[in-house]
């Protein structure tokens, strides 16, 4: 899905951006060198490599989840993870450095992707599922 969306925003969007909802949601195509909130963005080979050491760790780790929602949380990272770094290392000028593709735009937040959307959202989740003592191997989910 985010693979398709970036094709589709680098299609449309070339002209500059759509309004969908007034001010409150444009579609509006944008390069990322950085991480979320353009943070880091001369730092894209140790952000790619971050992603994956967490890609790989989620891998090897992620046999052993027997929680439906911790799959669920570690499957949201791991398609972000990829749907972005698939832009860093196939988009101009490549080698792990490429600029991901945002679109998403509303107001005072940086322009996103359903990548980033995946990503936060596993955040989030993993950050309750931690704070509600979920564990992630042992018993299945009863709740």
């Amino acid at each position: 899905m985010d693979y398709l969306s970036k094709e589709l925003a680098l299609t449309y969007l070339s002209d500059g951006p759509v309004k969908i909802v007034g001010s409150l949601l444009q579609l509006k195509l944008a390069f990322n060198s950085g991480a979320a909130f353009s943070f880091a963005s001369n730092a894209t080979i140790f952000l790619s490599t971050f992603a994956m050491i967490v890609a790989a760790s989620i891998f090897y780790y992620g046999r052993k989840i027997t929680s439906t929602r911790w799959a669920i949380a570690l499957g949201l990272a791991l398609g972000g993870i990829f749907g972005n770094l698939n832009d860093r290392i196939f988009r101009p000028p490549g080698g792990l450095q490429g600029e991901v593709v945002d679109w998403i735009q509303l107001p005072n937040w940086p322009i996103f992707n359903i990548a980033d959307i995946s990503v936060v959202s596993a955040a989030i989740l993993i950050t309750y599922l931690s704070w509600k003592n979920v564990p992630a191997i042992g018993n299945k989910d009863v709740k």
